[in-house]
């Protein structure tokens, strides 16, 4: 059986930090200093210990509202994205002034979605973070909301949090949250739901805990909480859901607080399987028969002549998800034709496809070097790869 919550942090030695929005800015009274004064006093303390720390902060929108005086309520694309802009400049100063008082420096970095979906980003700013933990700073990680072009949701940098965890191989990835932990139902609703001091792996039935089934598509609350689980698990780092709401959360989570932990995996992907693995953003789906299910499941390619169904417009390169006939993701990959080829070609032997597309047919719908199984049937096609 894994340790806690505690055990987890007493061994980790690169550790992400999840701060929500409403952890740290009060929405009538702006910045809330005494708990960020606390929750830097922790990273001080870890730093002193030689572990490495960084900050995956929300904030920057609220903060901004409050300095610009915007009314309560739901604000308008273009006015979050105002917002943030002033906020960001407020929670970079908020971040560095409180850190450097402990003698440690922040080290801003804004991302979007495509800074963790495109590969040449990624690696990118995977290795402006290694630099900050080799020069002793303290990177702050923000979404940039200047510049999004969907729906702006308070608080749910969950997966980007995740997404960081697994792109520096971090140990361990805590997301301060204003629950402590994840229950066998909501305890609002249920007076008899019991609270889950470690969950070993994500399963269906803890999908279900969170409220529902999970999706690529949810957001928000528990259910994020869980598909972030997913990815740092996955990708070898333990994950950590505590309370936030309290002066020095992270010396709690040390003393013993209550939190769940969930282990990281054994044997987790690696490197550009990391990478793919993690994708917040498929591009499309292909449904495949039983057969190609078991080929996958031993390390075997995915070949047309496997697929039934097609959903969305992707192109060759982009990320889909391979689900089965029940609807339940198989595994997730770089697909090698562009989906009007890929429908053209679906359930075609190989030898059947040059006459359809006038030119010999590539070796797979997505080669097992660009496949990563799920979780629940990882087998030989999850072997590690080249390590950058």
């Amino acid at each position: 059986m894994t340790g806690g919550a505690a055990e987890a942090l007493a061994k980790a030695k690169r550790i992400v930090v999840k701060v929500g929005s409403a952890l740290l800015v009060d929405r009538r009274s702006g910045l809330n200093a005494d708990w960020l004064e606390g929750l830097v006093a922790d990273v001080a303390t870890l730093a002193g210990e030689g572990r490495e720390v960084m900050l995956v902060s929300s904030g920057a929108i609220a903060l901004g509202r409050s300095v610009l005086k915007l009314p309560p309520g739901l604000l308008k694309l273009e006015e979050s994205q105002a917002a943030a802009a002033v906020g960001q400049i407020a929670l970079a100063k908020a971040y560095a002034d409180a850190l450097g008082s402990r003698g440690l420096t922040a080290g801003q970095i804004l991302l979007t979605l495509g800074d963790t979906e495109e590969r040449r980003r990624y690696l990118n700013a995977r290795a402006t973070v290694a630099t900050l933990f080799r020069l002793g700073a303290v990177p702050v990680i923000n979404e940039n909301d200047t510049v999004a072009t969907t729906e702006i949701r308070y608080g749910d940098n969950d997966r980007l949090a995740a997404r960081v965890a697994a792109m520096m191989s971090a140990d361990l990835l805590v997301l301060l949250s204003d629950v402590d932990g994840l229950y066998t139902a909501p305890p609002a609703l249920d007076p008899d739901a019991r609270h889950i001091p470690v969950v070993e792996r994500i399963t269906p039935e803890i999908e279900a805990m969170a409220g529902a089934a999970a999706s690529e598509y949810s957001r928000g609350g528990m259910r994020t909480k869980i598909e972030a689980g997913k990815i740092a698990t996955e990708a070898g780092a333990a994950m950590v859901i505590a309370r936030g709401d309290r002066l020095n959360p992270l010396a709690a989570i040390g003393e013993g607080a209550p939190a769940t932990l969930f282990a990281a995996q054994p044997s987790p992907v690696m490197a550009r399987k990391r990478w793919i693995a993690g994708h917040l953003n498929t591009a499309g789906r292909v449904t495949v028969d039983a057969g190609a299910v078991r080929a996958l499941r031993f390390g075997k390619s995915l070949l047309p002549a496997g697929v039934k169904a097609i959903a969305g417009e992707f192109m060759r390169g982009d990320t889909i998800l391979v689900l089965d006939e029940d609807g339940r993701e198989v595994a997730r990959g770089l697909v090698s034709y562009d989906a009007a080829e890929a429908r053209a070609i679906m359930g075609l032997k190989s030898a059947a496809i040059e006459a359809v597309l006038g030119h010999g047919p590539r070796t797979a719908m997505i080669h097992r070097d660009d496949l990563v199984m799920a979780r629940h049937l990882a087998g030989a096609a999850d072997a590690p790869d080249e390590a950058a």
